[in-house]
């Protein structure tokens, strides 16, 4: 991690803390220490603020092909540089270093897709029905935006935000989960080397979010937040966001799930299951929580599963061969026992995993749980870890109205080879995405959000740069 810059990055120039405080990055294999980072207070929020504001007037009139073109050098850095920031992305976070290379290449497409939507903003003409005024639309950028991103994906989220950002002319303050600053920082360096100009992106690095993001929040200055974590925090978020009416865009919690019925072809339901519920050891919020699986399959659906799930290797993310890297921290780790040990409580089987290994890191065995009580906690928690919970259903109504029985609507899978039944299962549940017959919905060209409490706002796609962006209209009378 030598390389890696380990200051705050504000006005263009790296700097250490106001008042000189560091925060450790712990390698979640081993637990030791691999980076001390700077740890930025109320002072470095001012200061990142202020070179934000100054330069959101000039990089708002830059032309669009301009911006497009450093988005562009940004996306090519970021590909020659892919096992670079695959080592420093499983360092500080876990994942398996293949793991850690798809995230790079799936982190830069963010920047290609918005390099090539940032010469497509367009306005519109027309005359009004009344015929005394022709309407004028112009797009133009929110403004300074803050930008607070998870641990689970460090890279690809910040690409995902700052792309469309920069693609329409914001200037940001970045904050990135205490947990992997590294990845942010390296980001912030490529795009100094890509030729963004100075104060348009400010990176902070800080173990004080509150005294950090709330005074940012309601000063009125940030005119949008970008927040992708959990829904309790993003509860939070929105109440600071109110006061000055700050435009927010919320990427919140999940509880997706997993429906696989009679006629589903089980190949493919399994090769779904293992990418749903295993990509990122089961931390992400598009997971699959819970498996609602047709009763004339489910016995070989479960067996099929934990076959597959049992063949994994856990393991340190560098070392060859380990599909299953370490949880984020004990404390994570801790939730996911506790709720495997409460559906046994409650009658769950055990079909592999369940046990927590002896010796450092915070490893979990991937889990295959089946006979799940309804009322177990895992049904109404977002899991985040690499356990797959199996419940039986039989009725098509019954399945829909328990699937959406939850706050929660970010995404659901749906497994069948009947195309009627795909579509209208897939209109009916409460989720903002939805995968048919497969396991992966992400994709920078389409929209990714959730409905109820998973979220507002749409990330990646055409609306994702709309995000950024305000509409100004013109009335010019017709003479």
């Amino acid at each position: 991690m030598t390389d890696t810059p380990t200051q705050l990055f504000i006005g263009g120039a790296w700097a250490d803390a106001a008042d000189g405080a560091t925060m450790p990055v712990d390698d979640p294999a081993t637990g030791e220490i691999i980076a001390h980072v700077a740890d930025a207070g109320a002072k470095d929020a001012q200061r990142a603020e202020e070179a934000a504001v100054q330069a959101q007037e000039a990089w708002a009139r830059t032309a669009p092909r301009v911006r497009s073109e450093i988005l562009r050098r940004a996306y090519e850095i970021i590909v020659e540089r892919t096992d670079e920031l695959a080592h420093v992305m499983t360092a500080e976070m876990g994942k398996p270093l293949a793991e850690a290379r798809g995230e790079v290449a799936y982190a830069a497409e963010f920047f290609r897709w918005f390099s090539e939507e940032a010469v497509r903003i367009e306005g519109g003409h027309g005359v009004l029905p009344d015929g005394r005024n022709r309407m004028l639309l112009a797009r133009r950028p929110v403004g300074p935006c803050l930008l607070i991103t998870p641990w689970n994906f460090p890279l690809a989220m910040g690409t995902r935000k700052i792309g469309p950002a920069i693609a329409a002319g914001c200037t940001m303050i970045l904050k990135p989960a205490p947990q992997t600053p590294l990845s942010s920082l390296a980001l912030a360096a490529i795009l100094k080397e890509a030729g963004l100009p100075d104060g348009v992106l400010n990176v902070v690095t800080t173990s004080r979010a509150g005294e950090v993001c709330e005074p940012l929040l309601r000063g009125g200055r940030m005119r949008k937040l970008s927040f992708t974590g959990s829904t309790d925090v993003g509860r939070l978020l929105l109440a600071q966001s109110a006061e000055a009416v700050v435009r927010t865009s919320m990427e919140l919690g999940g509880n997706a799930p997993f429906i696989v019925f009679g006629d589903a072809d089980l190949d493919k339901a399994v090769d779904g299951a293992m990418v749903a519920k295993m990509r990122n050891m089961g931390e992400a919020c598009t997971a699959a929580n819970r498996f609602f699986v047709h009763s004339s399959v489910v016995k070989e659906f479960g067996r099929r599963l934990a076959e597959r799930m049992g063949a994994l290797v856990v393991g340190p993310g560098t070392r060859d061969g380990v599909d299953v890297g370490p949880l984020i921290d004990r404390v994570g780790r801790a939730k996911v026992e506790e709720l495997v040990a409460d559906a046994v409580e409650r009658g769950a089987r055990v079909l592999v995993g369940g046990r927590t290994p002896e010796g450092p890191g915070c490893f979990y065995p991937p889990t295959v749980l089946t006979d799940v009580a309804p009322d177990s906690r895992l049904m109404d928690t977002e899991i985040f870890g690499p356990v797959a919970a199996i419940l039986t259903f039989d009725d098509e109504d019954e399945v829909i109205r328990r699937a959406n029985d939850t706050p929660w609507g970010l995404v659901g899978y749906v497994f069948t080879e009947g195309l009627d039944r795909a579509l209208r299962v897939s209109e009916r549940l409460e989720v903002g995405m939805v995968g048919v017959n497969t396991g992966l919905v992400s994709n920078p060209a389409a929209p990714f959000g959730g409905v109820k409490q998973s979220g507002l706002g749409r990330e990646g796609g055409r609306v994702g740069l709309d995000e950024f962006l305000e509409y100004q209209y013109l009335a010019v009378p017709v003479r």
